[in-house]
């Protein structure tokens, strides 16, 4: 079965993963920062890119899942042109850096969460369904050398959920051919209580109308993993990419009732993309 995020394309932010979540690479032309000063010229002014597209992907139907479901996505990102190694992932949140150093930047970033509910699997009948909502926060990227990009994301839940999520990456990325490059590294993410209770939990109303163990659950690491990318710059404009991811939950997400009686600790997702970038001056 065929399923579409069940928000505007806007939303879709909130990409997917793959064979690794470091999955579709993509650079842009590096440019010297502007020159100036002022909020305009520090943070507005220069060379941007907007890039545009869509990606395939198998995976799990929802989160801790043990069937697998299609799933299709627009891709969206804005960025702007600096100096320094250029490493984008599919992983990645829509962000803008407000202060780029070159091997470091930092800025907001956010998430667009889809609603889930038994529409998605039967396993969730009888669990209320979670309503679509967003999480937003700062990133930082670090590049210790031109070959290696750590990441870390951290996000308050608004509407969907109410807790704080971490994401940890760190990706590697290699170019073997001009316009072919391969990427991969390890995953990690975790979460506070309330993400949980969100996502995992399990009320006694629930447990009565569901069958799952009653599940209360504390924050903690959520998944470690490992994922990977080959990318084709097709074109100058053009990218294409086929990634995949393995995540194995832990924590309070692998002793969810929801998880063990009907889900899996075993996460893999592997799909294709394409994106079509737009370059522009301010």
């Amino acid at each position: 079965m065929l399923r579409y995020p069940r928000m505007s394309a806007f939303a879709a932010g909130g990409l997917l993963c793959m064979l690794a979540a470091p999955a579709l690479a993509q650079s842009a032309p590096a440019q010297a920062p502007p020159t100036g000063s002022g909020f305009w010229a520090d943070y507005i002014a220069g060379n941007w890119s907007l890039t545009l597209g869509a990606s395939g992907t198998v995976g799990p139907s929802y989160e801790g899942a043990s069937n697998m479901a299609l799933s299709a996505a627009p891709m969206v990102s804005l960025a702007r042109s600096g100096a320094g190694p250029a490493f984008t992932s599919r992983n990645d949140n829509p962000g803008l850096s407000l202060y780029d150093v070159g091997t470091f930047r930092i800025g907001p970033v956010g998430k667009i969460l889809f609603t889930r509910d038994s529409s998605a699997s039967n396993d969730l009948r009888g669990l209320r369904a979670v309503p679509w909502g967003l999480e937003a926060g700062l990133f930082a990227d670090y590049y210790p050398t031109d070959w290696l990009r750590l990441r870390a994301e951290v996000r308050q839940g608004f509407k969907s959920h109410h807790g704080v999520v971490g994401d940890l990456a760190a990706d590697a990325f290699y170019d073997f051919l001009p316009d072919w490059r391969i990427s991969g590294g390890p995953r990690m993410s975790v979460a506070s209580s309330s993400y949980y209770r969100a996502y995992y939990g399990v009320t006694p109303a629930e447990s009565a109308l569901s069958g799952l163990d009653v599940y209360s659950p504390g924050g903690g690491i959520k998944s470690v993993g490992f994922g990977g990318a080959l990318t084709w710059k097709t074109t100058d404009k053009i990218t294409t990419s086929a990634f995949a991811e393995y995540n194995r939950l832990t924590g309070p997400a692998a002793d969810s009732s929801l998880v063990r009686q009907r889900g899996s600790v075993n996460q893999l997702m592997f799909g294709l993309s394409a994106t079509y970038r737009f370059d522009f001056t301010l």
